[in-house]
């Protein structure tokens, strides 16, 4: 488990300095994949360097497993820090080194015999699907391929956390999809928690099972990201979800209930979805936003609909015998 316990990180400047973070508490289950996720400069990165105290926090402590971190010696901390491993948007491998000695390198850095680490480094590109990448060069690798290496590097000393800092914002759709495919893959395999910082709500939509908003260093809202999805309360929650203006899309109509429908990779690429539920119900059903895309035959997203009063619940039912579709009702102004 990793806690959070009223972080605030400073930079100094002029003007008594910056505050990146403000009174930050957060609480990381074991097994969790967890997204941090906000606007730029809302202090995410410095967020996930003071996971691991590679920034160490002006005020607050940072526990893993109950362990006070910042009481730690400096060989303490070094063994602690390879429980926590990390992935970047850069990838960060070494240029001169092949795939399977970029893997090899945090293992040599170990002590671990030249033998082992090899024989490890092999089994975790198989995992990350690039067996018969094992002798190539990271400049002979496409940015999905370098970031799958740099995944099997960061899992080569069995840590138990991994940090993802916007490891995906440089692929493009289809290479995202399938890297955070990888990571939820390996989530299950071996029970790690993974911790992801990323700006876009899609990244959160496809892989997170709990998230938390952070706005302009300040924790916005937590929680469940089904239910944040379908009830954002805070603004900046509802800025993320709602990116084309949640005030406007979640005024009181007359005679309307309201439904958040949200995709977590259903197979309904082929499927009128709601056409074929109004048409079966007879339940007109009114599109009154919209953020969903199609990868591959899965749809991820969410839709907001304006349902006739009453017939929420009939709505609701219907949508959620659908696999991998979450349907609720939206009441009040985004409560």
């Amino acid at each position: 488990m990793i806690e959070l316990r009223n972080l605030t990180k400073t930079f100094p400047g002029p003007n008594g300095g910056v505050q990146a973070l403000k009174d930050v508490s957060l609480t990381i289950d074991d097994g969790d994949i967890y997204g941090i996720i906000g606007m730029s400069g809302a202090g995410k990165s410095t967020l996930v360097r003071c996971i691991n105290l590679l920034e160490r926090p002006t005020q607050g402590t940072v526990l893993l497993d109950g362990q006070d971190l910042s009481t730690l010696s400096q060989k303490d901390l070094r063994q602690t820090r390879r429980k926590i491993a990390m992935i970047f948007q850069g990838f960060h491998l070494l240029q001169q080194r092949t795939c399977l000695k970029n893997v090899c390198f945090p293992l040599e850095l170990a002590g671990v015999s030249r033998v082992a680490a090899r024989q490890r480094a092999g089994e975790l590109l198989e995992l990350v699907g690039l067996p018969d990448k094992a002798g190539a060069y990271p400049s002979q690798l496409s940015g999905g391929q370098q970031q799958r290496v740099a995944i099997a590097r960061a899992l080569a000393t069995d840590p138990k956390v991994l940090l993802c800092d916007e490891a995906t914002s440089a692929l493009d759709p289809n290479t995202t999809h399938a890297i955070l495919g990888l990571i939820r893959q390996i989530n299950r395999q071996t029970g790690i928690t993974v911790v992801v910082i990323t700006h876009q709500m899609s990244v959160v939509e496809e892989i997170c099972n709990r998230v938390a908003i952070l706005d302009n260093g300040v924790v916005a809202e937590t929680g469940e990201v089904s239910r944040l999805f379908s009830r954002p309360s805070s603004p900046a929650a509802r800025r993320l979800v709602f990116p084309q203006g949640a005030d406007e899309v979640l005024a009181p109509c007359p005679g309307e209930d309201r439904l958040r429908v949200v995709f977590h990779g259903a197979r309904t690429t082929r499927t009128p979805l709601i056409a074929k539920m109004a048409m079966e119900l007879n339940l007109p059903a009114n599109i009154l936003s919209a953020s969903t895309r199609p990868i591959g035959e899965k749809v991820y997203g969410s839709l907001l609909l304006g349902v006739p009063q009453g017939r929420a619940r009939e709505a609701i039912a219907y949508l959620q015998n659908v696999p991998d579709v979450l349907a609720e009702e939206v009441t009040g102004h985004a409560e």
